[in-house]
């Protein structure tokens, strides 16, 4: 590894200011403020805005989409089952499928 090229790698502390939450981890952020941890050392601090205190997957808070519901929603407003016309018949223009009566599709 070449020297002075990687970045600096050291303890820092990040908070969930929402849930009230921080945690001391290593990383490359950094940060003008600093915090006193338990240990009594003081570490840089970074703030965000989400973690998985506060984040709705992780905290069972997540919505769950009714995706049934909105395909019943759509059929309902469009017609539902496709490749059927208005008036019952298949679409696809009878049994022979050709030009013609026998479906031969030619002469």
């Amino acid at each position: 590894m070449q020297e002075d090229k990687q970045p600096d790698y050291h303890p820092v502390v990040f908070r969930d200011r929402a849930a009230g939450y921080a945690f001391l981890t290593r990383s490359t952020a950094t940060s003008d403020r600093t915090i006193e941890w338990d240990d009594g050392e003081t570490y840089p601090v970074v703030d965000v805005e989400i973690s998985s205190e506060s984040h709705p997957f992780y905290t069972g808070k997540a919505r769950t989409v009714d995706t049934e519901g909105r395909i019943a929603q759509f059929e309902r407003r469009y017609g539902g089952g496709a490749g059927a016309s208005s008036d019952g018949s298949d679409v696809s223009g009878g049994p022979g499928g050709g030009d013609g009566p026998g479906g031969s599709g030619g002469a």
